[in-house]
């Protein structure tokens, strides 16, 4: 979101997504996320799935067991 200069509000009326759950998981409140989800997110941003999971956060170095 801040690399695209959206808010949480932004993000959920282009995506559908609910305000809600965006703010639970801008806070690390989730464990997990649905794929749905993310793929719901992603169409807001204009991001693919393959660019999304592209990015280094997803290198097996920072994965957690």
């Amino acid at each position: 979101m801040q690399e695209r200069g959206m808010t949480q509000y932004q993000l959920y009326m282009k995506s559908g997504v609910p305000k809600s759950t965006i703010g639970n998981l801008v806070n690390c409140a989730y464990p997990s996320m649905k794929l749905r989800i993310i793929h719901e997110l992603c169409q807001g941003l204009e991001i693919d799935l393959s660019s999304f999971f592209a990015s280094p956060l997803f290198d097996e170095n920072n994965l957690e067991p």
